[in-house]
């Protein structure tokens, strides 16, 4: 390191000591600039050129995402050991690379909503949805999890994640097809739009504050809860809410996950009809479900709203 000059005023002390000082500080700023991260990862790796590409999402701005239209930063792969069948438990593997090929670990991702990785899963006419938690394999880039599908068909799966190197919300897409007894689009297709459904002796109100829900126009939903006949709710928090929301289009072009306003897991529902907040902005008209996720004493409850959007 060079020393300054004795005709700048300095004394041969004051020197060492200056260059000690410099030393130090050098030091310091290398370890903290050199300090692992826990990912190899970085904010270009999650990056895709070009038109209709999946952006970083806000999750304070819910919107539907059309997965399928998209390109995402992110290659998801699906495999099984065996075809799968319908009524039967499948391992399944599920492999994340980025789009320049590298693995995404556990290491790279962030714990949202008390979960690094969400799959969202529906067969093909949305009577079916499940929501799981890979667990991360000894071998980087791939996750694993235990499925039994209700109906055949090809399923599709939906990832929702957020890298270490963004802290924004990413997704991606695979299909696996199940061997089985496939249930019917266009029943469903024709039944009327329902904003309340009865189910295990409780029923379940999604109610818009204005019909009809319209197209790219942000609309406020309210979900309840209430036992059919009268009683405390035994509601309790699944993945750090007390409610979740999904919604997916009748071609599963993509999906909306939505969480409620009333985040304070302290501040509890009402006892006897909790109410949460929700709000969502989708893109275009058609028909759609939403699934709505609680807990209830313990036991998970999955059920459908299925309504339309207007133009």
């Amino acid at each position: 390191m060079s020393q300054l000059p004795p005709s700048a005023g300095f004394s041969t002390a004051q020197l060492r000591q200056i260059s000690v000082i410099t030393a130090v500080a050098l030091a310091v700023f290398l370890f903290f600039r050199f300090i692992p991260t826990g990912t190899n990862l970085n904010h270009m790796d999650f990056r895709v050129s070009g038109k209709n590409s999946v952006d970083f999402c806000d999750p304070a701005n819910p919107q539907f995402i059309p997965v399928l239209a998209a390109r995402s930063p992110v290659k998801m792969t699906l495999k099984t050991e065996d075809a799968p069948r319908t009524g039967e438990p499948h391992w399944v593997t599920v492999s994340l690379v980025t789009a320049g090929g590298k693995p995404i670990a556990t290491e790279d991702l962030l714990v949202m909503h008390a979960k690094k990785l969400h799959l969202l899963i529906t067969d093909p006419t949305l009577t079916e949805y499940q929501h799981v938690h890979p667990e991360p394999t000894r071998r980087p880039g791939e996750w694993r999890f235990l499925f039994t599908p209700r109906l055949g068909g090809r399923y599709r799966f939906f990832a929702d994640f957020t890298p270490v190197a963004t802290a924004r919300s990413l997704y991606a897409n695979a299909d696996l097809m199940v061997e089985g007894v496939r249930g019917n689009l266009g029943q469903v297709e024709g039944e009327s739009p329902a904003w309340t459904a009865e189910q295990g002796g409780y029923r379940f109100t999604l109610a818009p504050a204005a019909l009809p829900v319209r197209a790219r126009q942000a609309v406020d939903l309210k979900f309840s809860v209430k036992k059919i006949d009268g009683g405390v709710v035994p509601l309790e928090p699944v993945m750090e809410a007390y409610a979740h929301l999904v919604a997916f289009d009748v071609k599963r072009s993509g999906f909306a996950h939505l969480h409620p306003m009333e985040m304070d897991l302290s501040r509890r529902p009402d006892a006897t009809q909790p109410t949460l907040a929700f709000k969502i902005t989708i893109p275009e008209a058609g028909r759609y479900v939403i699934w709505a996720q609680v807990k209830l004493a313990g036991s998970e409850v999955f059920v459908p709203f299925w309504f339309d959007v207007a133009p």
